[in-house]
């Protein structure tokens, strides 16, 4: 026979435990917005589009951002070029507020070659703060009948 110390022991857990996270809700809206790419799966090139909100650029600041290709393991294998008036790479660049569009080529940082199909990461860095996004390199299969 089992003998319980405490019997309402779980009504203690469920009072300590708060609201489930699920069922709380969000404040406000993000200070910024990687989207989706597209085409995603692509192949050879895609856009990525982002939004940096009007908060960030409270008190004249005009964020630092960075937009890295990154292969499974980590690595940097391309910089994006952010589709403005003048086209730049996002390589630690001071940009204002917005909506802004990014290109990559889907080639490597060497310009010369292309990346091999498979999953890639998107990391946009604005102001030191990552946000992260996966995108896929697929390549058509073209029969030869």
């Amino acid at each position: 026979m089992v003998r319980m110390a405490w019997p309402g022991w779980w009504l203690g857990l469920m009072i300590g435990a708060g609201p489930p996270v699920a069922a709380q809700v969000r404040d406000s809206l993000p200070a910024v917005e990687l989207k989706e790419n597209y085409p995603n799966p692509f192949y050879p090139s895609t856009t990525i589009p982002f939004e940096i909100h009007p908060e960030v650029c409270s008190r004249g600041n005009r964020p630092l951002v960075r937009l890295e290709i990154l292969n499974v393991i980590a690595q940097v294998v391309a910089v994006p070029l952010v589709a403005e008036h003048v086209p730049q790479r996002l390589d630690g660049i001071h940009l204002g507020c917005g909506t802004y569009r990014a290109f990559w080529d889907g080639k490597y940082l060497d310009g010369q070659r292309e990346v091999t199909t498979g999953v890639y990461w998107c990391r946009l860095t604005v102001d030191g703060r990552p946000y992260t996004r996966r995108l896929i390199v697929q390549r058509r299969v073209t029969s030869t009948r």
